[in-house]
């Protein structure tokens, strides 16, 4: 059964299994579309009792979620700038839609599955990082988080889940240094659970449907005691208002304009 098209996501089902399909041609990058069509996906989904496993996948070849527009990210950082915006601890910013939409899923009664198709960096990988399991399929693509790169941070939730997946010292260590990596490197250092030959959906949908069969209490019941340690909400907090506090700078607008006039790569902007 097929979902409504919903911008550049769409949602459909098989059986007790839910796939949702990312697209935004041609560089599959996160934007606003993308945000408002996480929110109808997940409204859907998880309406629908029959659903027992999602599956998060993209739907360009090549491509899960390349990263949030840098073009969008660049246009808000002027915007924030020009009424002289100030951002600081003591007054944090509040939790937009996007974010939610990644603890709605950590909160979810039931299975998420990232079936990462291809490039995932950035907010593209957070959205993955908010999953309860991560595959990835072979091939020669970048995983990661590059922020740093731009003269910002992972700012949805990105330090705080990768901390609580792969330790302090790893995470430190790929933020600091905007890092990314193969699949075969990324499940090598915890950064996915496994990297698969073939088409990474089959694999997904493979474990989804030995997720499915069990009852859904029982699902949610192990999830919620093995995601308790979910991200501390006064940390998720603190990292978007450091993130816009990064964001009003005149170094980071000026390394996100020179990627945009240059077509260039987040990784090396």
């Amino acid at each position: 059964m097929s979902g409504p098209d919903t911008g550049t996501v769409t949602v459909t089902t098989e059986g007790a299994i839910a796939v949702i399909r990312f697209a935004n041609p041609p560089e599959g990058y996160m934007d606003e579309g993308t945000e408002a069509g996480l929110t109808a996906a997940f409204d859907q989904v998880e309406a629908d009792e029959t659903v027992r496993a999602v599956i998060l996948t993209g739907a360009q070849e090549g491509v899960f979620i390349r990263h949030y527009d840098v073009r969008v990210l660049e246009a808000r950082s002027r915007k924030l700038a020009a009424r002289g915006m100030v951002f600081t601890p003591d007054r944090p910013v509040p939790e937009p839609a996007l974010h939610r939409n990644m603890r709605r899923i950590e909160t979810s009664a039931k299975p998420y599955i990232a079936a990462i198709n291809g490039t995932a960096m950035g907010g593209g990988y957070e959205l993955a990082l908010a999953c309860d399991i991560r595959l990835a399929q072979a091939g020669d693509y970048p995983i990661g988080l590059p922020e740093v790169n731009l003269g910002i941070l992972p700012g949805a939730g990105g330090t705080q889940r990768l901390s609580l997946l792969v330790g302090q010292a790893r995470a430190l260590e790929y933020c600091l240094t905007g890092r990314t990596f193969t699949p075969h490197e990324a499940a090598a250092a915890g950064l996915v659970n496994a990297c698969v030959a073939g088409p990474v959906l089959d694999h997904a949908m493979g474990m989804a449907g030995r997720m499915a069969v069990h009852p859904p209490l029982a699902l949610a019941h192990i999830k919620r005691l093995i995601r308790g340690a979910a991200p501390d909400p006064d940390r998720m907090a603190l990292e978007r208002t450091l993130f816009c506090d990064l964001m009003v700078q005149e170094e980071a607008i000026t390394l996100m304009a020179r990627m945009n006039n240059t077509d260039g790569d987040i990784r090396n902007p």
